[in-house]
């Protein structure tokens, strides 16, 4: 799978308003076929900071998201919003599931 890690430092006048803002690019990006996940989150210690993680299938659902008319359109829409350049890492892993954190295993019991 490809899996996506990206932080997008948002003007502090829409960080309030970001999941409104990208909800139309969130909810295309999780209706594509090779969309494994597709997660914000909002930084603890930053409030004007998002943290996406994202994962595909493998590189043609990656190249069929970044091909869609969704992402030329928040390529768009989005950047105004940024008080900078997103950062992301982006990194080909084996399988397509989350693996469980052995070292802080919860008995189930």
């Amino acid at each position: 799978m490809i899996f996506i890690t990206a932080r997008f430092l948002v003007r502090p006048e829409h960080a309030d308003h970001w999941p409104e803002i990208s909800r139309e690019f969130t909810e295309a990006t999780r209706a594509e076929p090779g969309c494994l996940w597709f997660d914000w989150s909002r930084s603890l210690d930053d409030p004007n900071e998002y943290v996406l993680v994202e994962a595909f299938r493998d590189d043609e659902a990656g190249a069929a998201h970044v091909g869609s008319d969704h992402f030329r359109a928040a390529q768009r829409h989005l950047p105004p919003h940024l008080a900078a350049t997103p950062r992301i890492v982006n990194a080909t892993v084996p399988g397509t599931e989350w693996s469980e954190l052995g070292e802080m295993a919860v008995d189930d019991a």
